[in-house]
């Protein structure tokens, strides 16, 4: 059961993204713009950096409620769910590893929407695998030489800071990376251009170039030598955000298929009679109901301080999985119109496929999971 904090803040999220973030989806979608006037918005209703501290700028709630307002932002539009989501999983490396300076230069900002992050790891031959990761920050007298270039960074074309995962040490493997705060104006630091995308159109993504960037030796997060480890911390709460995202991805398939169903008709009756478009129909509502419910379990078990590796990669993999299928049987529903843009399902359809991908590949959440059956047992 929600409780009424939760009830409050999931329809005052819901009301939102019905008001503001709705009616300029599909503009944001054809446009590709970076929507500023929204986030500063969601930034005065307190929804960046749910659960970080209230001390910090933070709203101070659990991670159910960071599940409740992704979905509700995703059913908006995933883009906008999206930025929440970098910005929930930055706040909280500041929150759990850096300093009060570091928490006062870059979270608190952050938090207001006056400063944009980038959450910098994947490289050309380092995604799935951060093992082959080649960006190195090699220590000067008096801090940090950084070199290497990373790809399809969320916001690097238009961050005014990086959390950057770079190697320290060549021999110690994933001991031997760190993680550094660069901020977007050092000497050297150059963002690459716009990658024009299938879907979540208006989320800005690009690579990120450091030649002989220099840093202090206070732009280290964290220990030297924990960066793998503190960035793999961030990941469970993560999954729970992407798969919240692709719950409200499939909400809004709903939605949009129920309604057409009782009003497009053929053959002299409503679609939504013949027994085939209700399968789909009853299958959206099936695997919206598992899927939601997965990812709340997930949450919960993170809020009470519980394992939750195997719950987090189930959840974020099944209602992906969902999203993809049933923004799928969405654009079906439509017909002809599905397929033509302006329609909402078919940009659900190409906003749905990145979650497949992105916060590790639904292939990676098998393994985990597969892993975690190993170690464990059949006994969820």
């Amino acid at each position: 059961m929600l409780t009424e904090q939760h009830e409050a803040v999931r329809d005052m999220t819901r009301h939102f993204a019905d008001e503001q973030i709705r009616p300029l989806a599909a503009e944001l979608d054809e446009t590709e713009r970076f929507p500023a006037e929204i986030f500063e918005q969601m930034a005065k209703l307190g929804l960046f950096g749910i659960t970080a501290p209230e001390a910090w700028g933070g709203a101070g709630c659990d991670v159910l409620t960071y599940a409740l307002v992704m979905e509700e932002l995703s059913r908006g539009y995933a883009s906008v769910a999206d930025q929440c989501g970098l910005v929930e999983l930055v706040s909280t490396l500041l929150v759990e590893h850096g300093t009060d300076d570091q928490r006062e230069t870059y979270l608190k900002p952050l938090l207001r929407a006056e400063r944009r992050c980038a959450y910098a790891l994947t490289e050309s031959e380092a995604g799935s695998d951060l093992a082959n990761l080649r960006t190195t920050a090699v220590r000067e007298d008096n801090g940090w030489r950084l070199n290497g270039n990373k790809i399809w960074i969320h916001n690097a074309p238009v961050c005014d800071f990086a959390v950057v995962l770079a190697r320290t040490d060549k021999e110690a493997g994933h001991r031997g990376m760190s993680i550094f705060i660069v901020d977007a104006d050092r000497p050297g630091f150059q963002a690459g251009r716009k990658e024009h995308k299938m879907g979540q159109r208006a989320s800005q993504v690009g690579a990120l170039e450091f030649t002989d960037v220099m840093l202090p030796e206070d732009a280290m997060l964290g220990q030297e030598g924990r960066g793998f480890h503190m960035m793999m911390s961030v990941l469970e709460k993560g999954r729970v955000g992407i798969g919240a995202l692709a719950v409200g991805i499939v909400q809004a398939a709903l939605e949009a298929s129920d309604e057409y169903a009782r009003v497009r008709h053929q053959f002299g009756q409503a679609i939504a009679e013949f027994q085939g478009v209700q399968w789909m129909l009853a299958d959206m509502v099936k695997d919206l109901a598992a899927a939601r419910l997965l990812v709340f379990d997930a949450a919960r078990r993170l809020d009470r301080g519980e394992p939750a590796t195997m719950q987090a990669s189930i959840a974020k993999c099944f209602a992906s999985d969902a999203a993809v299928a049933h923004s799928q049987n969405a654009v079906q529903i439509f017909g002809g119109s599905g397929y033509i843009r302006g329609f909402e399902v078919e940009r659900l359809y190409r906003d749905a496929k990145i979650t497949q991908i992105y916060e590790g590949t639904n292939q990676i959440q098998r393994m985990i999971i597969a892993r975690q059956l190993a170690k464990q047992g059949a006994r969820l």
